[in-house]
Formats: structure tokens, sequence, C-alpha cells
């Protein structure tokens, strides 16, 4: 790894925003699922959540479709399976998290309302069914974009976009981009995943820690460690 790129994966780091999240209700289609992940690197998230379709099987990173769409992403977020939406939901409650569902109903609204300086997980339903009534009851909160044409809602993976990025500009706005969100732990781990994947899966099967690296990201003498 050349120091180059690993100023780069730091700089990177240095603007995720882990209490920013998404879960995907059993989003089945390859192209979605990656541009969704697309977006979630764009904007900071670090983890994204997703409930596998009924298929049981999650949209494969190895086709050239899911490749062209995610540009990758997917190597830089982390996709957090869960067996069913409800029970994901009162998991990151659990942890503090608001849930936001993309859901109409009488106590929907509009998307820029909501505080996303909070801790915050947007739940998106699958493209022709939506969030489920039980998920979107469970969530602390349903949110809508508000539409103005013939149509009655836009793709998922438009709608994710659009409200990651209120998401964005409200942390923005915040400072929580100035500095780093992620625990130096949890950052250095991190950076050495993505300098050294393959290394860091050896390490990870022999149960090893990670050597440390210098600010070059190249392997800390005894010194420097």
């Amino acid at each position: 790894m050349t120091p180059e790129r690993y100023q780069k994966i730091m700089r990177v780091l240095g603007k995720r925003q882990p209490t920013l999240s998404v879960l995907m209700d059993e989003v089945n289609k390859p192209h979605n699922f990656s541009a969704i992940l697309r977006t979630c690197d764009a904007v900071g998230v670090q983890t994204a959540h997703a409930v596998p379709p009924k298929s049981g099987e999650m949209p494969s990173f190895g086709s050239s479709a899911y490749e062209a769409t995610s540009g990758s992403a997917h190597k830089w977020v982390r996709v957090q399976p869960h067996t069913d939406a409800v029970s994901a939901v009162r998991e990151l409650q659990a942890q503090g998290v608001q849930v936001l569902a993309t859901h109409l109903s009488q106590r929907s609204v509009d998307y820029r309302t909501p505080d996303y300086t909070r801790p915050t997980c947007v739940l998106l339903g699958a493209e022709k069914w939506g969030v489920s009534d039980a998920a979107a009851e469970a969530a602390d909160g349903n949110i809508i974009i508000p539409m103005f044409g013939m149509v009655q809602s836009l793709n998922v993976s438009v709608a994710a976009a659009t409200i990651l990025f209120e998401a964005q500009r409200q942390r923005l706005s915040a400072g929580m981009y100035d500095t780093p969100q992620l625990a130096p732990d949890d950052l250095a781990r991190i950076a050495f995943e993505w300098g050294y994947p393959d290394l860091a899966a050896g390490y990870r099967e022999r149960g090893e820690e990670y050597p440390a690296l210098n600010e070059d990201g190249q392997f800390a003498r005894p010194e420097e460690a």
C-alpha cells in the first residue's frame, strides 16, 4: 500500500458516520441494493443493515451488473444481515438508534423534519411492497418524500439517496464531519482491513491482533508502534 493510498483511506474514515445507517427490508433487486450501498459510502455510512429477500439470498456481490452499479461500494460499507425487519428495528432501538421508516401513515412527516444528527437508521422497504405495516409501526417514526407528480413513490435507491443526503446536510451543519466519529481503535482496525484485506483475513483466521501501521500505512517498527 502506498502512502497516498493510506492517506486517502484515513481521510475517508475520518468522515465516517457510525451513528447513521440504513436497514433494507428484502430489497431484492441487485441494482437497487448496490446503488443504496454506493450512496451509503458517499455520505459516510459505515454499516448497512439488511433483511434478505424471502429467497434467503442477498443480491450477489459477484455479478457484473452489481459491480457496475455499486462502484465496489460493498468493499467499503459493511452489510449486517438480520432475520426480519421488526427484530432488527428493536435491536437498533435497544442501542439508542432512532429508526425512521419510509412509509405513508397517519403519523408520517416530511423526511426533512427529523433530527438526523441523532443516531439514526433509515428503514427502506422492498421495491414492490415497501416497508411492512409491522415494521413501520415498530419504528420510531414514519417519513415520506413529498410527491407532486402522477407516480406515488420514488425508486427505493433514489429515495435512500434523497434521505441520506438530507442527513448529510444536517450533520455537515452540525460539524459532525469535521472530527472523526469512529473510535480510534475502530478507525485503526478498519484502516488495516481496507489497506491489507488479504492479510487482515489471515490475522482474523488465526485469532491474532492486527499489527500497528505508521503514518505512511506501512508496518510500524517496534519503536513506532
